[in-house]
Order: C-alpha cells, then structure tokens, then sequence
C-alpha cells in the first residue's frame, strides 16, 4: 500500500506538469491487503479524469502468501505471476484509443518483470525508486560485486565503502537480505541488474538532503539518468475510516504544550514481542515525556502477515502502566502517521526508518531516534545518524525481519530512555538541523526548486520518446 501511494501521489506531479499526459496505475493486489478499495475510490471521486487505477484480477495461478518461504520469493513469484494480465490490461487499453501513444512503462523498483512487458510493447521503461539514493546505490554496489563473491567474506565487524555514502558502513547496518547471503540476496541485487535497462530512474528524494549520494549516482556512467523528484509525499492523509479514532488522537494532541510528546510508530509490518513492550513501557514511563505510541500486535511466527490490532492492551504492558501514565500518555494502533507529525505538540518521532516515514518526518521538521527492523532500515538508520546527523540513536542495528524464527537482541530501557531525551532535547543541533531540511523540502518542490526542475526534465525525456 506505500509504494501504491507514493506513485499515484507522483503520477499527480506529472499530470499536473504535463497536459498531454494521461496515466493508469496498475495494481495487483496482495490477498491481505484490505486498504486498496477504499483508497482508490476516495481518489477517483477527488481527482483528474487523466489518473486511472485499475485493480488487476488475480492470476488463474496465484501465489499463496500464507506459504511463502521467503517474503522475496513471494515478492518474485506474486508479480511475475502478473504479466499476462499487465500485458492483456495494456492492449486492451489501446485497442480502442488508436489516436492515443503509449509512452512507456514507470515500474516499481520491484516491479522490474515488467520491463519484458514493456519490451513487448516496445516502449521504454522507467523506473520509480521509492527509498532513498543512498539505498539505490548500495543495491547497485553490491550487485556489481556479485561476480566476485565479496558477500561470503563480510563478517559482522567489517566496513564496506559504498559510494552514495559518507562514511564507511558497518556490516552490521547492511540490509538482512545482503548479509543472509544466499539465493534470495541474489534475487534482490539482482534488481539493480535489471534497472539499469531502463531509460531513467526516478527516485523519491531531493538533492538537499542526498546531495552526496546523488552525485556519486550521477558520476557512474553505467547507471541511467537519475531524476530527484522528492519528497513525494500524501501530506493529505486521511482517516482511512478511522474516523473516530483520528479524532481522538488529534483532540488529545490539542491539549498537549508544543513540541513535548515523543511519537513512536513503527511501520506497517513493525511489532514488539512482550518483554520488548515492556522495556518500551518503562522507558517512557521513566522519562517523563509526554508520549503517542501507536502498538500493534505480532502476527503468528513463521507467517507472512501484517501486525494486528490488541485485543487488551493490559496483558502486554507492565501493570498498573495505563493508570500511572494517564493523561501525559495515549496508546493507539492505527496512526494517522502525517497528520501525528504535522501537529505542533510531537517533538519527536522514534521510527523504523521506513524512507516515506523519514520523508515525513523531514518534511514536518520532527527529529527521529532511529530504530530500525527489517528491509533497508538499517542502512537508512546509519545514514541518518551518521551520514546526515539529521536523527539520534536507540538501536541503529536491531533487526526483526520477517518471519524471522531467532528472537530480536532485547533494547533495554536504559537504552531506549537514553534515546529518548537526546531525541526530546529542545536544543539538540539535530532538531535545527531537521527544521532547516524542513525548509529546504519544500523549497524542492516549488517552481525553480531542484525537484521541480527535475520533474520537468523527466516530463521532457517522456514526451519525446
């Protein structure tokens, strides 16, 4: 459901850069994803009649996720699975537009089994990277390292340079799926191969903020075009028909002082074991802070599942924790996540490093203490604290991938308190630093800004091919 909003958000910049242009976003569906009905109908009764979603139907042979033995070998098999109906879509749309051109495919950075699709056609693929440039060039890094069997010599204590980064990275900061070293660190480096077919590579982010890592990207003549466009963002939000919850929230967030509540939200696959909510607990519990701590409920080990909704909160949290934190403390589980961090109240956002939640949280000017689980966030944590000192520390290497079936290192609550009050320090340089970022964001974005102009340079490569 991210990416799926981060792209009909950009395919917005483009329409409305672009009269000519008319886009339809394809969608395939996973079997627990409940959000997309809803979503799409909001946005064909608020939007231009140039956007058009189409929810693809199921292949005769679909993918089970519930006996997936990898989430990349699902994510490989679920949209290769797809193409026929890609294929079948795309010529059923032009079969009675003849006066309309195809202009090409803009894939997902998962998506790259579309470019034989696109081939098909023979139009050009682009590419639409929705981490950050940082991330892209370590995918492309060690894709090209493959060949040499560099990830059997990595151990936990080693630096590697990655040229889209400052400083050397740790191993230990390295995405899971790089450092598990078998079959489906392949499949996922693999990727990059395959994005180097296409015609330009649009990435979520704006030169300000990775202007390093932009440039090395640049400076490799073997990597397409690269077009910063960020922050892509959906700043509207929406209560998603959560409608009394959100208000809840935010009446809450009103009668808090300005800058003074911690926000701890981790991700849509994001969850604690209970002895971990606990440390949690006793650390806000001990800090004094005002605090929203959105908590969701593991799904069942060894499933590929997203987190659900606690039943009662108070078998999982330290006794008597609820009474004592009344007031200065709100426990949620759905999180208006933008609308959270857009509030004057939230001075803080301790956060997995998921890249649109660290593009929210720039773009409102809120610090993060970073606490990384799965995917890239481990990299993007390393980044942020080191790399562009724009976040503090709780656990830059915690880990908790999916299905993962040895328990996560416990973060005590010494540690995360710690955290906490760097985080919270109203004159801790990071918070100047992401207020100023603030600033230069939306800079980006308006007419002139470097996001902007890129925009229009990846508007221009479209029209013309």
């Amino acid at each position: 459901m991210g990416h799926l909003v981060s792209t009909v958000e950009m395919a917005k910049q483009l329409v409305d850069r672009e009269d000519q242009l008319s886009i339809t976003v394809l969608i395939m569906t996973l079997p627990t994803e409940t959000k997309i009905p809803s979503y799409t109908k909001s946005l064909s009764s608020n939007y231009t009649s140039r956007i058009r979603l189409l929810e693809l139907t199921q292949p005769e042979t679909s993918v089970n996720m519930g006996s997936a033995t990898h989430p990349m070998k699902f994510m490989s098999e679920f949209i290769t699975s797809y193409k026929g109906r890609v294929k079948d879509a795309v010529a059923d749309m032009f079969s009675s537009l003849s006066s309309v051109k195809l202009a090409g495919f803009v894939i997902d950075m998962f998506c790259t089994a579309m470019i034989d699709v696109a081939n098909d056609f023979g139009v050009p693929s682009y590419l639409f990277y929705t981490s950050g440039a940082a991330m892209l060039g370590l995918q492309f890094h060690f894709q090209s390292l493959i060949s040499q069997n560099v990830l059997s010599y990595l151990d936990s204590e080693s630096e590697v340079l990655i040229p889209t980064y400052i400083n050397p990275v740790p191993v230990k900061f390295l995405p899971g799926l790089i450092l598990d070293n078998d079959e489906y660190s392949i499949m996922f480096l693999d990727l990059a191969g395959r994005f180097k077919e296409t015609k330009g590579i649009m990435v979520n982010t704006f030169v300000e903020v990775e202007s390093h890592a932009l440039k090395a990207l640049s400076d490799d003549e073997k990597i397409p075009p690269i077009y910063p466009v960020g922050p892509i963002l959906n700043l509207g939000g929406g209560n998603d028909g959560h409608g009394e919850e959100y208000d809840s929230i935010m009446k809450w967030l009103d009668g808090q002082p300005n800058s003074s509540v911690v926000f701890l939200c981790f991700g849509s696959m994001g969850s604690f074991e209970e002895d971990q909510v606990k440390e949690v607990a006793n650390a806000l519990e001990s800090s004094g802070y005002q605090f929203l701590w959105s908590l969701r409920q593991p799904p069942p080990k060894d499933k590929l599942q997203f987190p659900s909704e606690f039943e009662n909160l108070e078998e999982v949290l330290p006794e008597g924790f609820l009474q004592r934190t009344k007031g200065r403390g709100k426990m949620i589980g759905w999180a208006p996540q933008v609308a959270i961090l857009s509030h004057p109240s939230v001075g803080g956002f301790v956060s997995h490093c998921g890249w649109n939640s660290t593009l929210e949280s720039v773009r409102s000017g809120v610090p993060m203490a970073t606490w990384p689980m799965y995917a890239e966030q481990q990299s993007n944590a390393f980044q942020l604290v080191k790399d562009l000192e724009m976040a503090v520390e709780i656990k830059m290497d915690y880990r908790k991938d999916f299905m993962t079936i040895n328990q996560p290192v416990l973060v005590k609550a010494e540690e995360i308190g710690n955290g906490i009050r760097q985080l919270m320090d109203l004159v801790n340089k990071i918070r100047a630093k992401v207020r100023k970022m603030k600033e230069k964001s939306e800079a980006a974005i308006m007419e002139g800004g470097s996001s902007y102009v890129a925009l229009g340079n990846f508007v221009e490569t479209v029209m013309k091919s």
